[in-house]
């Protein structure tokens, strides 16, 4: 007998555990079970057990209301209010069952709970009765259902009209630097999370007005059906089976209604809470006690009511004595908590002015930086501030454009630039500035002549060109007569852009390489480790550093991998290994630069420059050198530049094509000049391709 004593706690404990850890089984089982009370009849005792589950499951749901902090913390709630009208209703099928077969042996015939109900609350006397269920249904259908119900419909709807404006105050934060990638995700989840409660919440709020009318369209059927019942069935007299019936019934009305009315409070608390957060004792009662002078005022009213004739003066005095006295305390409170934030201002006024950022912190420096003057500041933190998403759009640009993913651009004041210049920042160093006119427009010349329009004259910051800064009202006019007008937020972004294009190189470094190789296939990236190199990421870095260079996309990685481990099997030289990389990408280099008529404009070289050109190159193994005067280089630029300046004066922009050995070379020449001219081979063509040779250079 005593090792049996022994071993039954840890059956217990096992049985508890593996309830705990199937769950899931347990809590659908309960549901089947509501389900089956509606279709199996019930005796009184699993009657008495199943509202008593009812009751206590409507006190907790109360409780957790009252002491959650957000709404969300309970965003189950929708779920779990379904599950509990549903018990109700189920309850309320048995309990009918039972009162209709049974109600002509007595009060107890539906079990000791709704009995107990009928009595205590009642009195036994069914007019009390039906007077305290109407007013419950009246409170519960009229007052509390009603008034969560509106409340949850507007939450839902202006939850969701928010959204829009929510999710581009999270995207200014990220474009801005306030916030990183992860902080963001967790903001849109939370805003995800909660338009979908909200919106839960308005439907789950039907639940409880549909209860209060089954319960009270189930309380008038069980009192006539009775009546009818034990008139007809069971010889009553209409006395007996007025009493004993509608004692029952509304007995088991009030023991549904009290749970519903206490689930209904629940979820007008939830739906009231709104944005405030923390317990409801620190949302109400904080708030109602941090104004002393609110608490004397009440308190004095109190006082004097107390001396009208007929009211209860040592009630209304000990109510005005604990008002006063709680008003005093809290003024206390207020004091202290004022002195407290007095001496730590003080405090840190003291302080030396120390740096507060740990000097990791310091010492790293943002990949891309946009720094703007006290005037420009608007751009970025006004309501409806476009700047920031614009300047987040980039991504996604050159993405689809290069396959390069730039990194994260931080927008931030600067008191030291002039009030309306912003400055352009890679790895710390300024690259490039502007200046804007907050509040204006700036008019371009496509053509670049001189725009006669009032306005202060300027120049376009990104490519030169002439404009002037003009009054908003004045941005339709110079539009109907061909102008090109931009705001300052395209202006600053079209900059940053062709900056970015021209600095791609640096901006992928050894950990963004990486990155690209994480998000390729394990065969690629085990293609790539067993490239006979000792150290293949740097290889490949240097490889889409010259494609980027060259304005060549390198979102087919896969292909650039495979050509990379094609020539490193046959030399170490990174600028062969380019030439033969930009090979098999041909079709992809022809294909970004056909025209409108689905040809590859290109300009050659005449015979002269084609043999100077592959005579300049000299080879020793894997080292080549191109040795040609100074002299030659500028007549070759001179000569180039003046078709590209022709073809660039009607956004025209054809391909030089050079040979093979050659290109590379002629490319560094002319890089400084025209970076936007492609110099390609005659390896880089497309088999279906088709060349339109628009000028040649030279003879």
């Amino acid at each position: 007998m005593t090792a049996s004593n022994t071993n039954t706690p840890k059956a217990t404990g096992r049985d508890l555990s593996g309830l705990l850890a199937n769950r899931d089984v347990a809590f659908a089982f309960g549901v089947v079970m509501i389900l089956g009370m509606l279709f199996v009849p019930l005796p009184p005792g699993l009657l008495d057990f199943g509202l008593a589950i009812s009751l206590s499951l409507a006190v907790l749901i109360l409780m957790v209301a009252l002491w959650i902090q957000t709404p969300l913390d309970f965003n189950s709630f929708p779920t779990l209010l379904l599950v509990v009208t549903m018990l109700r209703l189920s309850l309320n099928v048995s309990t009918t069952r039972l009162i209709l077969s049974e109600g002509h042996n007595g009060t107890a015939a539906a079990g000791q709970v709704i009995e107990g109900f009928s009595r205590f609350m009642v009195g036994g006397d069914f007019v009390i009765g039906i007077v305290i269920f109407s007013i419950l249904v009246i409170i519960n259908f009229i007052v509390i259902t009603k008034g969560s119900t509106r409340i949850a419909e507007v939450a839902a709807r202006f939850s969701l009209d928010a959204m829009p404006g929510k999710q581009m105050a999270i995207d200014a934060d990220l474009g801005a630097g306030i916030i990183d990638e992860h902080q963001a995700r967790e903001r849109r989840r939370v805003l995800e999370e909660e338009s979908a409660f909200f919106g839960a919440m308005d439907g789950a709020s039907k639940f409880v007005r549909g209860d209060a009318v089954a319960g009270l369209i189930i309380t008038i059927i069980n009192v006539l059906g009775g009546i009818l019942i034990g008139i007809t069935s069971r010889g009553l007299t209409i006395g007996e089976a007025a009493n004993n019936y509608t004692v029952l019934t509304i007995g088991d009305g009030l023991v549904t209604q009290i749970p519903a009315l206490v689930v209904s409070l629940a979820a007008g608390l939830l739906v009231t809470k709104g944005g405030t957060k923390g317990a409801a004792n620190e949302a109400v009662l904080s708030q109602l006690g941090h104004f002393p002078r609110a608490l004397y005022m009440a308190a004095g009213l109190c006082f004097v009511v107390g001396f009208m004739p007929g009211f209860p003066f040592l009630v209304f005095a000990a109510l005005a004595g604990g008002m006063a006295v709680m008003g005093y305390v809290m003024q206390g409170q207020l004091a202290e908590q004022e002195k407290l934030r007095i001496a730590q201002e003080a405090e840190a006024a003291d302080k030396p002015d120390t740096p507060i950022d740990p000097i990791k912190d310091m010492l790293k420096l943002d990949d891309l930086r946009l720094d703007l003057g006290a005037a420009l500041v608007p751009l970025i933190n006004s309501p409806d501030a476009a700047l920031p998403g614009k300047v987040k759009s980039l991504r996604n640009l050159f993405i689809s454009d290069y396959g390069f993913v730039i990194p994260p651009v931080r927008i931030k004041d600067d008191i030291t630039l002039p009030a309306m210049t912003y400055a352009i920042s890679i790895h710390g160093v300024e690259t490039a500035r502007g200046e804007l006119r907050p509040g204006a427009m700036m008019v371009i010349e496509p053509a670049g002549a001189e725009v006669n329009i009032v306005g202060e004259r300027t120049r376009e910051p990104t490519f030169g060109l002439n404009a002037i800064w003009v009054d908003k009202s004045r941005a339709a006019e110079a539009e109907g007569r061909g102008l090109t007008v931009v705001d300052p937020e395209s202006v600053v972004t079209t900059h940053l852009t062709e900056i970015i294009k021209e600095h791609m190189p640096e901006l992928l470094t050894y950990s963004a390489t990486q990155e690209l190789i994480d998000g390729q296939s394990k065969d690629y990236q085990k293609l790539l480790a067993d490239i006979s190199n000792n150290a293949p990421v740097v290889l490949l870095q240097h490889v889409l550093q010259a494609l980027l260079s060259e304005r060549v996309s390198i979102r087919n990685l896969p292909k650039i991998i495979e050509a990379v481990a094609e020539a490193s099997g046959t030399t170490k030289n990174v600028q062969i290994v380019v030439e033969h990389v930009r090979t098999q990408l041909a079709k992809q280099i022809c294909q970004a630069l056909v025209d409108e008529n689905g040809y590859v404009p290109v300009v050659t070289l005449g015979q002269t420059w084609e043999t100077e050109m592959a005579n300049a190159i000299s080879r020793n193994g894997d080292d080549v050198n191109f040795i040609m005067s100074p002299q030659r280089v500028q007549e070759f630029v001179l000569a180039v530049r003046k078709d590209i300046q022709h073809f660039a004066a009607s956004d025209q922009w054809p391909a030089l094509m050079v040979a093979p050995d050659s290109r590379p070379y002629v490319r560094s020449i002319l890089e400084r000049v025209s970076p936007m001219t492609q110099v390609i081979s005659h390896n880089e063509v497309h088999r279906k391709a088709s060349l339109k040779t628009v000028a040649t250079i030279g003879t």
